[in-house]
């Protein structure tokens, strides 16, 4: 069975940090892409960033390049998305997803594009 834990969303200020995390199990024999999606209320989900099966190539959303860093730790099956210099329209709930078998060198930017989601953290950036 595959699941997927996202932990360490919060409530923090304009121009503050998180570290979000996600824990994958049930998939160590599948290699896998990884990305992380948001949704604000009353909007679709949207693709923030993704990063590839061995950790060697990112992709982000206009909007968050140069303050997000997504990365993993395959020994550890943990993915990561570091959020600094924070704004109040990143406030949302906060997906990671799990797509297998990727093709090397391609990005999943669409929600259809992944097998697997976890249950979302949540992000509150007060101004």
């Amino acid at each position: 069975q595959v699941q997927l834990v996202e932990s360490g969303g919060g409530v923090v200020q304009a121009g503050g940090s998180l570290r979000l995390s996600c824990v994958v199990s049930g998939l160590t024999f599948n290699p896998y892409a990884m990305g992380w999606f948001r949704q604000a209320p009353g909007k679709e989900r949207e693709f923030v960033a993704a990063i590839s099966r061995s950790g060697g190539g990112t992709y982000y959303v206009d909007s968050v390049k140069g303050r997000f860093t997504i990365s993993r730790d395959n020994a550890k099956n943990t993915g990561y998305l570091q959020m600094n210099s924070l704004k109040p329209e990143d406030t949302a709930v906060y997906y990671c997803a799990a797509r297998i078998n990727p093709v090397p060198g391609r990005y999943y930017l669409r929600t259809d594009e992944y097998q697997f989601w976890g249950q979302g953290t949540q992000v509150i950036v007060s101004s």
